[in-house]
């Protein structure tokens, strides 16, 4: 008999691989960074203000090529030509003429020749399946043909186009050239529907022209914000490509004519140190009456900006950003009487507009320092002003802090428990499967804690207790508990109704194993809706608690708390909230002996589950289920789990003898 050759692992030498095909090159293209989206704008429709790739380069999608709208009216003209003339040779000579006009009238266009020339390179530089090589030739073709003249042509929208693609793929030396050439240009470039793409791109790929280029804006700052196409222009500057001192230069105009005035503004190492403290740094030194001129002349640009709300700047960051410098200035002054006349003006300008706010950072604690300094009135004004959008702000990072320090600072939580708990909880569906969303949902029920929320986050929730202090009358324990109350019973009806399929989930099991053990009220049905899931499983492949999150989800309901690994013991949660020994008998009476054991045989955590199944036991007082148990893990069984792979199979035979 033949021996038998050994399977080999080895790769194929190159010569027995054969020839490896090449893949074909295709290009990637970096994904534009995007100003964040109000929450108040519907998810369907493309934000403005942050141009994509597409839209850069057809900024005009539907606008008409010059020579294209001749050439349209010449078919017109053509059209009222007999369809059969009598006479071919007239209609030959009609054609003839109608192309010499449409030649005249191309050539007397300003820049016709070089439009020309430009479009045939542009044709061949702007395909998308272009080797690097091939493109960069074009390209440099085509920089030829307009260096000079980009000034000249790149108001018209289909030479602005050729401009877009000059900077979308050309090198950094082709950017600063048309950079330094359109000098002087960008307030009209950022004003004109076509070209504000190109400028928005010269901010963003020309860093060291950017001071320059933003020091160009300056006295025209508020205009801008408030025109239909510059405005999109600031904000993408201002909150994706500006540095410190670049945001300060935009910021300045909101001080006021007197502060812009005594500034210094050749971008000196003295005017940086002093410009990125921003207002902070305009009053530095000044005495009270200049301080409240600045700060008057900064409310009037404020309530300017809010009164004008449908140019859309009220949801740029840079008005945020000089909104918060407002209201961190007037908290600092001394007299109480003056800091809330002003902070109610403000207030009462923008009340109505917090929702298109609180989608930034400083928007966001704009929102959260109204609501923990206000009055019951004011909040229940501004939970008014938010509810509609709560569902969305659950989903965003600074949004929902807004919701969080609601949830901190209101009184009246039966307002809560209608306007923001009930809305939050009915969304749960929805919400669990993201992190923002999932946040969300343990607030209500854990707010604050390490186990999912960062201590950044944490530390910025409680830049507002100082103020709560102050305003709230309720103490923050039992505020959260009658939050905990009152979304209890949403929360817990929903993981009735879909227990199984949350407990197959990472981010479902997070949700459930927090909410059973802090929720309050009657869990008997969600207790057996998460017991059914393992006597019953609608797929055993996998089983559930073959699932690492699954069987992570059960060990902790039967530990009655999460495992420390610091101090390296379980933190059991009062047994008024949950009983883990009661779990442990209904876990027995529905799983039943047959799954129990099953568990214990399979590869996954299983063991680890049945060995804290065993522990709850001893800890409780219910002897005759301990028994049963005991009595399930015969001597065959527990021959049968020494001599098997599973995993903690020494823990679970050590907590087996023990009962």
């Amino acid at each position: 008999m033949a021996p038998l050759h050994k399977s080999s692992n080895k790769r194929p030498a190159p010569s027995q691989a054969g020839s490896k095909s090449k893949k074909p090159h295709i290009e990637t293209s970096t994904t534009d960074k995007k100003r964040s989206r109000p929450v108040t704008q519907p998810v369907a429709v493309q934000e403005t203000g942050s141009d994509s790739e597409e839209d850069f380069e057809n900024a005009d999608s539907g606008g008409e090529d010059d020579d294209v709208a001749l050439a349209r009216e010449q078919d017109e003209n053509s059209m009222q030509v007999d369809i059969k003339p009598k006479d071919p040779n007239a209609a030959r000579e009609s054609h003839k003429a109608q192309k010499a006009l449409f030649d005249q009238r191309r050539a007397a266009k300003p820049n016709s020749s070089l439009l020309v020339e430009a479009k045939k390179v542009w044709s061949l530089a702007r395909q998308k399946n272009l080797k690097p090589a091939e493109r960069q030739k074009h390209l440099r073709s085509l920089m030829d043909v307009i260096r000079g003249k980009v000034k000249d042509i790149v108001f018209k929208h289909d030479a602005s186009r050729i401009v877009q693609t000059a900077v979308k793929h050309g090198g950094q030396k082709e950017r600063d050239e048309i950079a330094v050439e359109l000098k002087g240009k960008y307030r009209e470039l950022a004003q004109n529907k076509y070209s504000r793409f190109l400028a928005t791109k010269l901010i963003r790929f020309c860093p060291a022209h950017r001071a320059s280029i933003l020091l160009e804006f300056q006295s025209q700052v508020i205009r801008m914000l408030l025109h239909k196409e510059a405005s999109s222009v600031l904000a993408d500057a201002f909150e994706l490509y500006a540095n410190a001192y670049e945001r300060t230069i935009l910021l300045r105009e909101f001080y006021g004519k007197e502060a812009s005035l005594f500034s210094v503004t050749h971008g000196s190492e003295e005017d940086k140190t002093r410009a990125k403290k921003g207002l902070n740094g305009v009053l530095e030194g000044a005495d009270s009456e200049r301080r409240r001129r600045i700060l008057a002349a900064l409310k009037d640009i404020l309530m300017n900006i809010f009164n004008n709300s449908d140019k859309g700047a009220v949801t740029h960051v840079i008005v945020h950003r000089a909104l918060w410098e407002y209201l961190s200035a007037i908290n600092e002054s001394p007299d109480e009487a003056e800091r809330e006349k002003l902070r109610r003006e403000i207030f009462d300008s923008c009340q109505e507009l917090l929702a298109e706010m609180v989608h930034t950072r400083d928007g966001s604690r704009i929102v959260r320092e109204f609501l923990a300094q206000g009055t019951a009135k004011d909040r229940k004004q501004i939970l008014k002003v938010l509810k509609p959008h709560i569902e969305r702000m659950c989903l965003d990072d600074e949004a929902q802090l807004v919701l969080f320090t609601a949830l901190d600072v209101t009184d009246d939580t039966k307002l809560l428990a209608k306007g923001l708990v009930s809305a939050i909880t009915v969304s749960a569906p929805k919400l669990y499967n993201s992190t923002q969303g999932r946040r969300s949902l343990l607030y209500l029920v854990v707010p604050r804690t390490r186990r999912h929320f960062t201590p950044a986050q944490i530390a910025s929730l409680a830049e507002t207790d100082a103020a709560r202090s102050r305003t709230s009358k309720k103490s923050a324990e039992s505020r959260e508990e009658e939050v905990r109350r009152a979304a209890s019973e949403d929360l817990l009806r929903w993981i009735t109704e879909s227990g199984e399929n949350l407990v197959r989930e990472p981010s479902g099991s997070l949700v459930v194993g927090e909410v059973m053990l802090h929720a309050e009220g009657d869990k008997a049905d969600a207790i057996q809706a998460l017991l059914k899931a393992l006597a019953s499983p609608s797929t055993t492949d996998p089983h559930p608690i073959d699932l690492p999150p699954t069987s992570r989800l059960y060990k902790t309901l039967l530990q009655g708390g999460h495992y420390n690994h610091s101090t390296v013991s379980v933190e059991r949660v009062p047994t008024s909230l949950w009983d883990s020994t009661v779990f442990a008998q209904e876990f027995v009476k529905t799983v039943g002996r047959d799954q129990t054991v099953g568990m214990c045989r399979g590869e996954g955590n299983g063991a680890f589950v049945v060995a804290e199944l065993c522990d709850a036991l001893l800890r409780g007082e219910a002897k005759e289920v301990r028994k049963e148990v005991k009595n399930w893990f015969g001597k065959d069984v527990v021959k049968e789990i020494e001599g098997s792979e599973a995993k903690g199979k020494k823990v679970l035979l050590e907590k087996l003898s023990l009962l």
